[in-house]
């Protein structure tokens, strides 16, 4: 992997992952035109969740926010390896993420927000986008949080 985004990667200390497989029927990342929209990514880790549970019970806040970064890493994965090269990102338009949530546990934007700003220091203007942080009752593996992404790319 080379260019400016593999670049801004090594500087922050960062690999992107190999893309998890498919937990269902269904592709990691689509393209449709000059978009690509990724499925929801779990904050996998060499093929294995690190932290199960929900946010605000078994999982803090701040636990929750790196998972989200990972999530968005791994969402970066699956973006790559439908176009091969990030550099062909024009921006993130939107980041949809989801927070298994205890009942009373209300900070669903600031747990999203490790998604988001992992993106802004990956991307730049470029990892500006619009977003929904939503909770929920559970999700697949028991995972904490779960992110998805909608790219536009720079044309052909």
């Amino acid at each position: 992997m080379s260019g400016k985004v593999a670049a801004r990667l090594a500087e922050l200390g960062l690999t992107l992952p190999e893309v998890v497989p498919p937990l269902a029927a269904y592709q990691p990342a689509v393209r449709s035109g000059s978009y690509v929209f990724t499925s929801g990514q779990l904050p996998m880790v060499a093929g294995k969740l690190p932290a199960t549970g929900k946010v605000g019970a078994e999982i803090t806040p701040e636990q929750a926010k790196d998972l989200a970064r990972t999530c968005a890493l791994n969402a970066l994965a699956a973006v790559r390896s439908v176009v091969g090269d990030l550099d062909r990102i024009a921006r993130v338009v939107k980041v949809v993420g989801f927070v298994a949530s205890a009942p009373d546990f209300t900070g669903q934007p600031a747990v999203v927000n490790g998604a988001s700003e992992l993106l802004g220091e990956v991307l730049g203007d470029k990892g500006v986008h619009a977003r929904s942080a939503v909770g929920v009752a559970v999700l697949p593996l028991d995972a904490p949080v779960e992110v998805e992404l909608q790219v536009e790319l720079t044309a052909d």
